[in-house]
């Protein structure tokens, strides 16, 4: 049986409204149009999943506890608009800041890639065929380490990266191959190149 291809999304900024750090379930807002980009990722037969960088677990400001109920929640609304996740992945942890454990420099902290090769391990995915979805550059070069065609999104962080004065610049290894305004946008590009 030959491989899965995924398209992995970023969370915050991606498919919901970046309100900082997510510490209540009421601050959860569903960017419109993820509805309509996720079944139509389902809709075509690819993997949906979500990496998402959670360091205000480190940081002591909410639980790994409360990032899974957070993920529990999310599947519960994107279901009943028959939009569904395969996987949700999360790094907890922060190289310089942070209580016990979760204060270390670990391979799954995007732009690592450790979440994607999880991800790629558990749902016997092809990397190299797949995509990423994100709004920082982070998640680009996450992407590009492994070969899959990486997509920024201008909601979020996006935007602010792209300005003249931004704090940060593409490089050959946080590159996107596409710049999309939202979630929508980003997936309808990929289901051009795979038709």
């Amino acid at each position: 049986m030959g491989k899965n291809i995924a398209v992995f999304l970023d969370r915050d900024g991606t498919i919901n409204e970046e309100v900082g750090y997510l510490d209540d379930l009421a601050k959860i807002k569903i960017i419109p149009t993820a509805f309509e980009a996720i079944r139509l990722i389902n809709a075509i037969g690819m993997k949906t999943v979500v990496i998402t960088n959670q360091a205000g677990v480190a940081r002591g400001l909410f639980s790994e506890e409360f990032v899974n109920t957070t993920h529990e929640f999310l599947r519960d609304i994107l279901s009943k608009e028959n939009a569904f996740i395969d996987g949700f992945y999360y790094c907890p942890h922060h190289p310089t800041e942070g209580i016990g454990h979760y204060r270390q420099a670990c391979d799954c902290r995007k732009p690592a890639a450790g979440m994607l090769l999880r991800a790629a391990d558990d749902l016997n995915i092809d990397l190299s065929r797949s995509f990423i979805v994100g709004d920082r550059y982070n998640d680009m070069e996450a992407g590009r380490s492994v070969g899959a065609k990486c997509i920024l999104v201008k909601t979020g962080f996006g935007q602010s990266l792209l300005q003249d004065d931004g704090p940060d610049r593409p490089t050959d290894k946080n590159r996107p191959d596409f710049i999309a305004a939202d979630i929508l946008e980003a997936v309808q590009w990929i289901l051009k190149g795979v038709k």
